[in-house]
């Protein structure tokens, strides 16, 4: 008995060891997107991707995410049997222009816990408005996750956004627009979430 007690108290040692070793910003930079990645919540603090016009060359097919190594991030497991979609931060259309820069946008770093009918919805159809932008000017986007107190939290482990700021500057003009959106089902169009409060951000 005194045995497994000692097994239980070693492992509580490592457990806790492990999870003081995670950190809550670990910045990434690739030819795609700029991330601070937080592997205690297992989701980005904040994405940056530059919107350009880009032609459509390759299809996603059946691509799916991967887990980058050395990093602590959400993985496959956090995305069963629930609501929650594996939501791109910088969008995967954004980037068909190649097949590099397509896989980038696959990688879990990009991703969060998103709730599908955002995800497949407004957020889709905000990005879709990005693309028709970017044809005049390019743009440069930051996408901030938002965790309040109270927030859920996976049996898996992964942390769930409560909302999601996006910031779309345009690059020439220098003109901003700002959008919030709670991570649940909307319940009205992507034009309707418009936040004048996001300077406060930068």
């Amino acid at each position: 008995m005194r045995k497994l007690g000692l097994l239980f108290v070693g492992i509580l040692s490592i457990g806790i060891l492990w999870a003081q070793s995670l950190r809550t910003d670990v910045r990434v930079k690739n030819q795609v997107f700029e991330v601070s990645y937080n592997e205690v919540l297992e989701g980005p603090n904040w994405v940056v991707y530059h919107a350009t016009n880009r032609p459509t060359n390759v299809n996603r097919g059946s691509m799916d995410f991967y887990k980058e190594k050395d990093i602590h991030t959400s993985d496959a497991e956090d995305y069963k049997k629930n609501i929650w979609d594996k939501g791109h931060m910088a969008p995967a259309a954004h980037f068909s222009d190649d097949m590099v820069n397509l896989k980038q946008t696959f990688s879990y770093l990009n991703c969060s816990l998103q709730d599908q009918y955002l995800n497949r919805g407004e957020w889709r159809l905000l990005e879709e408005q990005e693309r028709k932008w970017d044809d005049v000017e390019p743009l440069t986007i930051k996408i901030i996750s938002v965790y309040e107190p109270g927030h859920t939290v996976l049996p898996t482990g992964a942390h769930i956004p409560t909302a999601y700021h996006k910031h779309i500057t345009w690059d020439k003009s220098g003109k901003k627009v700002c959008y919030y959106f709670l991570n649940v089902r909307p319940t009205k169009g992507w034009e309707d979430h418009l936040n004048n409060d996001c300077k406060l951000l930068n």
